[in-house]
């Protein structure tokens, strides 16, 4: 997994047919998807409950892109081990999640995997001034975590402020919630490159209509890279 900062669209599987993620995780990345994003919930830290160890690792035979998976659970240090054993690529723990993030990025890299550190609406960039060198994701939520199809939450002052910090660090920023042709442009122009997107990617497909998949994607990446349709 090689680090540039050209703009990378991550499609959620939340908002893919659950009875079908096989299919769709080849026909995501057969359109045009750089990585796949995974969202976990646990009930507990989020009002919602979706994916564990067993379903990631069902997952991963799949996945020929990058595997990201994104934590929004709580504890997170118990089951690192699992998400490393499930074959995530980058595993992404919010820093309110615990009170040992230092520790919590430190073991999932001690485990193999890329270490991502996510930040709710409300919680400051500079909250992750001091994690920089230990990070190689920056996750900005631009919705409060828990559920797909919310509305965007306008982060790009928290983006900015990020981009500055990390300075040449290789750090992706990533955005998630949201993000869709109208508001590609604003994260991307604040410094972002990895885009989370699920309903706005899987809206109108389905795996035997994948070419709408790949429609999406395109449009998204065009209207993040200034080039409108």
């Amino acid at each position: 997994m090689s680090f540039d900062r050209s703009i990378k669209i991550a499609p959620s599987i939340l908002s893919a047919d659950f009875a079908n993620f096989g299919q769709e995780i080849q026909a995501i990345e057969a359109q045009g998807a750089d990585w796949v994003h995974i969202d976990v919930m646990d009930g507990h830290f989020v009002p919602n409950l979706t994916f564990g160890p067993m379903a990631v690792k069902a997952f991963r035979p799949h996945v020929k892109t990058v595997m990201d998976v994104h934590l929004m659970i709580a504890p997170v240090d118990p089951y690192i081990d699992a998400y490393a054993d499930a074959g995530a690529d980058v595993l992404t723990a919010h820093i309110e999640a615990g009170p040992h993030i230092h520790r919590t990025l430190q073991a999932i890299r001690a485990a193999g995997m890329k270490a991502g550190v996510a930040l709710n609406p409300g919680t400051p960039a500079e909250a992750v001034a001091h994690l920089l060198d230990l990070t190689d994701l920056i996750c900005v939520m631009t919705v409060n975590p828990g559920f797909g199809g919310q509305k965007f939450i306008d982060m790009t002052s928290k983006i900015r402020s990020l981009h500055s910090m990390i300075g040449d660090r290789p750090v992706h920023i990533e955005i998630d919630g949201g993000v869709d042709p109208s508001t590609a442009p604003l994260v991307a122009e604040a410094g972002a490159d990895v885009l989370v997107a699920g309903s706005a990617v899987f809206k109108g497909g389905s795996v035997n209509d994948p070419d709408v998949y790949g429609a999406n994607i395109r449009n998204i990446r065009d209207a993040a890279n200034g080039v409108w349709a």
